[in-house]
């Protein structure tokens, strides 16, 4: 058991309150949960607690975890091609790629697009994944897909279950968990969703290759794509790599309840598969990021060479190796921390152009949210 550090509370909020009162935030909750309670609920500028945010990525393993489950029921085989279940995805180099692969962002396929009817009309959406192309041999290497491969898990679930994807994920997942459906809100039940908006300026190209010796990337997603979740149709379109909607709250409370779940969520197994790493299992594995699960990312040990490893990866500095979650765009910020049984979400509902500023501003935040806590006795 730990308990809250008062003066490293203080210091949490003051820094979230900074960022506001630099105009770098526009509005913003942060919340902390802590055996099992939701110990910090606070909104900065103009957001209020009673809000809900955006979660973007962050939605990923709510998903994720879903397909897992079905996995572990026989219902899907994760080592099997997702051909074998949908039979449209088998074409232009797709055939052997596996559901393990799609859940691992090693499927080649990271930018395949949509057309506009298929996010919205499930046979399009097929239709589409025979036309998809890969970019490089499935297996390989690890990139990752912002938006293809959640679509292609959904559809799974579907397909195996013969219920829509929301559906499949809330049961299993949410309402055991204590939280409703993150995704296809209703645009009835939107009154209390946020707006987001554009602030700062992208880098400069140059100046981010002087400083890091490599040109800036290119995650495919745009900052007019992530304001397109303005129009509550988008919203209620209920897309599964990054239509996600919920406060900062709900979300530490979902974490704290994969945290310290007694097996009513997720076995025993899918508690492995989610937690550990597929490399601790099979090192030798090609195309498999050292710090990335079915479900999770981890924060991963410490590295004496690269200390901002973990940082790197949105945990900030002072998590254990332990730390799992999923950031969303732009400054989500999301984990959960085994070892001093924290949970931690920071929504922002202020789409930072400079990458470099929100990674700066994020890792601070992070950091002290990992330190908050002293062991009892």
């Amino acid at each position: 058991m730990s308990t809250l550090v008062r003066e490293r509370v203080d210091a949490l909020i003051k820094r979230c309150q900074s960022e506001v009162d630099a105009g770098r935030i526009p509005g913003a909750q942060l919340a902390v949960g802590l055996n099992g309670e939701i110990v910090i609920n606070e909104a900065f500028g103009d957001a209020r607690r009673d809000q809900r945010f955006h979660t973007y990525s962050a939605i990923k393993p709510t998903v994720s975890l879903t397909v897992l489950l079905l996995a572990h029921e026989g219902r899907l085989d994760l080592n099997e091609p997702v051909a074998a279940v949908l039979g449209s995805f088998g074409t232009h180099g797709k055939e052997q790629i596996t559901v393990s692969q799609v859940l691992l962002h090693s499927g080649g396929f990271p930018y395949a697009p949509l057309t506009e009817a298929a996010h919205l009309d499930r046979a399009a959406r097929l239709e589409c994944y025979a036309n998809w192309r890969t970019t490089w041999a499935p297996g390989t290497a690890f990139e990752y897909h912002p938006a293809s491969a959640h679509w292609v898990l959904a559809d799974l679930i579907t397909e195996v279950t013969g219920r829509h994807y929301v559906d499949e994920i809330t049961d299993r997942v949410m309402t055991p968990a204590g939280q409703p459906a993150w995704l296809g809100i209703a645009e009835s039940d939107q009154g209390d969703v946020v707006t987001v908006e554009a602030v700062g300026s992208p880098p400069d190209p140059d100046e981010f290759r002087a400083r890091f010796g490599f040109d800036l990337p290119d995650f495919g997603i745009s900052t007019e794509m992530l304001l397109a979740f303005n129009e509550p149709s988008v919203r209620a379109m209920a897309h599964p790599g990054g239509g996600g909607i919920a406060g900062a709250a709900q979300v530490a409370s979902w974490y704290q309840a994969i945290l310290n779940d007694d097996s009513t969520i997720l076995p025993p197994e899918v508690r492995t598969d989610a937690l550990q790493t597929v490399r601790q299992k099979h090192p030798d594995l090609l195309g498999v990021p050292a710090n990335r699960t079915h479900a999770f990312v981890l924060a991963g040990d410490p590295n004496k060479a690269d200390p901002n490893k973990a940082a790197a990866r949105g945990f900030g500095y002072t998590v254990g190796p332990r730390a799992f979650g999923h950031n969303g765009a732009k400054g989500q910020r999301v984990w959960a921390d085994p070892d001093s049984g924290l949970s931690f979400a920071f929504m922002t509902r202020g789409l930072e152009q400079n990458d470099l500023v929100h990674e700066h501003w994020g890792t601070a935040i992070s950091s002290l949210a990992g330190n908050l806590t002293t062991p009892i006795g």
